[in-house]
Order: C-alpha cells, then sequence, then structure tokens
C-alpha cells in the first residue's frame, strides 16, 4: 500500500478527518490547535491524524491535497482548507452549515 493509498484510506473511511501536528488532545502547533479548538466547539466528531508521528504522511497529504500546509481538514473525502480557510468558514457561519449540508451533527453558531 503506497502513503496516498493509507491517506485515501483514512478519507474514505472517515467522516471527518484532521490531519494536524499532534493529536487533538495535545496540538503540536497553533494553527492545529486552532482548528481543533473549533471542531470541538462545534461538537464535531473528527479523527485526528498526527503526521508529526509518520514523515510519509507529513509529506504525502501535502501531495494529496496539493495543498502546501498542516492542518488540513476533510470532510466526506473532500478536502475543505487548512486553519484560515477552517477559521473564516467557521465566523461566517459557513462551516456549521457546510457540516450540516454533509449530514454531520454539529451546533449552529450565529456570529461566532
Amino acid at each position: 500500500m503506497t502513503i496516498h493509498d493509507a491517506i485515501k484510506q483514512e478519507v474514505d473511511g472517515n467522516d471527518t478527518v484532521l490531519f494536524m501536528k499532534g493529536t487533538p488532545q495535545m496540538p503540536m502547533c497553533g494553527f492545529s490547535g486552532q482548528v481543533v479548538q473549533i471542531l470541538d466547539y462545534l461538537g464535531v466528531p473528527y479523527k485526528g491524524v498526527n503526521v508529526l508521528a509518520n514523515d510519509e504522511i507529513r509529506q504525502g497529504i501535502k501531495e494529496f491535497s496539493n495543498w502546501p500546509t498542516i492542518p488540513q481538514l476533510y470532510v466526506k473525502g473532500e478536502f475543505v482548507g487548512g486553519c484560515d480557510i477552517i477559521r473564516e468558514m467557521f465566523q461566517s457561519g459557513e462551516l456549521s452549515t457546510h457540516f450540516n449540508d454533509q449530514g454531520i451533527p454539529c451546533k449552529s453558531v450565529e456570529g461566532a
């Protein structure tokens, strides 16, 4: 199995996956921590994948998404974005709408 196959398996096998530095319980960078806070605030169930535990995943996820930075959020197999995009979507209410549209329960946020 290639690293791309392994990443695809994670993305396809979980409704919401966050490729991040560290774990949801212990983020190892501020950007990963911000996305964890947003997902926890919304009450969205998700799987965190620690890219620091595996250099192949750390490099492979950047190629997989064609996105140069980590964290990266995937919802229902689709790349949503990194920290800045997630934060903007959260603040505008678009993120909770996106989760609801995908059938993933979360708190709605009015003018967060």
